[in-house]
């Protein structure tokens, strides 16, 4: 009977697994893990954050220390089992500052109120638009004068999948 060295079909297929890519074994100290293993759920988002304002005026000095690291995972998703992230095509919403390529942090679990910006599913497809609702009914409106409001004549609840809580853009 052979053992060890590399065998036809044995071990995981590569691609699969949690990280959907071919993975390497790698040897740790054990007292290094739980840092390691925090590193990896957290993706590394943890952040110097300066303890200083910036002034979008007149100048003002600036403190020259960190006080503190910020986890943007923290600081962007209120409801990390409810959130997801979405990536912008087309230009209906750049009025409201949404950008073509930009990344939206879209939660499932907040109540939708009027004038929210939302992802709506409209025959099949996502859109993000604002949600109206006045004497005249409901409305999914654009922020870009090029295009149209859309009218929602049979409104559920399944229609709207959620409230954008922030954008993400490059500048």
């Amino acid at each position: 009977m052979v053992r060890g060295g590399c065998r036809i079909g044995a071990g995981r297929p590569k691609g699969q697994g949690k990280y959907c890519e071919t993975t390497k074994p790698l040897r740790i100290p054990i007292s290094l893990l739980g840092k390691i293993s925090e590193y990896i759920e957290n993706k590394g988002y943890n952040l110097p954050f300066y303890n200083c304002a910036v002034s979008a005026g007149f100048p003002s000095p600036a403190d020259d220390y960190i006080c503190e690291n910020i986890d943007l995972n923290k600081h962007l998703i209120k409801h990390p089992t409810a959130t997801f992230l979405v990536k912008v095509v087309g230009d209906s919403m750049i009025n409201a500052g949404i950008n073509p390529e930009d990344i939206l942090v879209v939660d499932r679990s907040l109540e939708v109120k009027n004038n929210n910006i939302v992802i709506a599913s409209i025959n099949g497809e996502l859109t993000v638009k604002r949600f109206c609702k006045n004497k005249l009914g409901l409305f999914l409106m654009p922020e870009n004068k090029k295009y149209q409001p859309i009218q929602i004549h049979d409104f559920n609840e399944n229609m709207i999948w959620g409230v954008v809580t922030n954008v993400i853009h490059k500048l």
